[in-house]
């Protein structure tokens, strides 16, 4: 039986409906609302509704699993984000040594090598390190590069502002991925279970881009032919971050502390390219879904 935390997210949702397609026992999580569970009930998931910051929730949860995908939701008004990673990082890591559950799929990020210096994949490398501890349990830390759906968060600037902006620098090369192709790679190594002891893999998407060529590329695809990358300052960056009301002033600094661990190549020193960590879905296919989103009419 699988259990699956993060069902309605990107990456969960595409894990749950593969497990599923292949007739196995799947126990989907998701946050207050069954509602959301739905489609994969109707494939014969079993729903669990609650919070995975509580610990006894995970608990329960986890019981009578033989495998867990584990994603810690990010809470980005928190005023002490890695805190809060953390509480629900050691929460996962309790509730496997309490179920005795044998196999992990962690969700993780590059970065997460460094422990401390890369923002908002601090937390993950903590996850990584307590999970590290565990004796006896098969743990895949599963390291995907920049989402290619983080260019959503680029839309409004677009829109008002006529510009992609950030605070990363605009030639340097990334790798980036699809997190349907995240999810798939979860999937088969879920269904395959062949992964032993404590290991790291990557996921890093066709190729390594900048954000010149995505601002191109992006900007081709919605009509914007000369739509420009510019580089904000940290500080620009954390304002205008905060200013949106989506990021608390905490959240809006550890991404910048990403953003400087990027760009000074160290969250980058820890993969190496290889077919085998390389997936399909390119820019120029994720830009045709970017700008269908880009022009589809607000709804209120």
């Amino acid at each position: 039986m699988y259990v699956i935390t993060g069902a309605t997210g990107n990456i969960g949702k595409v894990i749950a409906a593969e497990l599923l397609s292949k007739n196995k026992q799947v126990r989907v999580l998701g946050l207050h609302n069954a509602d959301k569970l739905n489609e994969f009930m109707a494939k014969g998931a079993e729903p669990f509704v609650g919070d995975v910051y509580d610990a006894e929730f995970v608990k329960k949860a986890f019981q009578g699993a033989t495998a867990v995908y584990c994603v810690i939701p990010p809470n980005t008004h928190s005023n002490d984000f890695r805190k809060d990673q953390q509480k629900v990082a050691r929460n996962y890591v309790n509730a496997v040594k309490e179920n005795g559950v044998k196999n992990v799929l962690l969700l993780s990020s590059i970065g997460a090598h460094l422990r401390n210096g890369a923002g908002v994949v601090d937390g993950l490398g903590d996850m990584e390190e307590y999970f590290s501890e565990l004796k006896n349990i098969n743990v895949l830390n599963l390291r995907p590069s920049y989402f290619m759906e983080n260019i959503f968060g680029q839309m409004d600037m677009i829109k008002h502002n006529g510009i992609v902006g950030s605070a990363m620098k605009g030639d340097l090369h990334i790798p980036l991925v699809a997190t349907k192709d995240i999810g798939a790679v979860g999937a088969k190594r879920l269904l395959d279970l062949n992964f032993k002891g404590n290991t790291v893999e990557f996921v890093l998407g066709p190729r390594d881009v900048t954000y010149n060529e995505i601002a191109h590329v992006i900007g081709k695809a919605i009509g914007k032919p000369d739509l420009k990358y510019v580089q904000f300052s940290y500080e620009d960056a954390k304002k205008g971050m905060v200013q949106s009301g989506f990021v608390s002033e905490n959240v809006a600094e550890l991404f910048n502390g990403l953003a400087e661990a990027m760009n000074s190549g160290k969250s980058l020193n820890a993969h190496k390219r290889t077919s085998a960590n390389s997936t399909p879905t390119t820019l120029e296919e994720f830009a045709k879904v970017f700008a269908h989103a880009y022009e589809s009419p607000v709804v209120a």
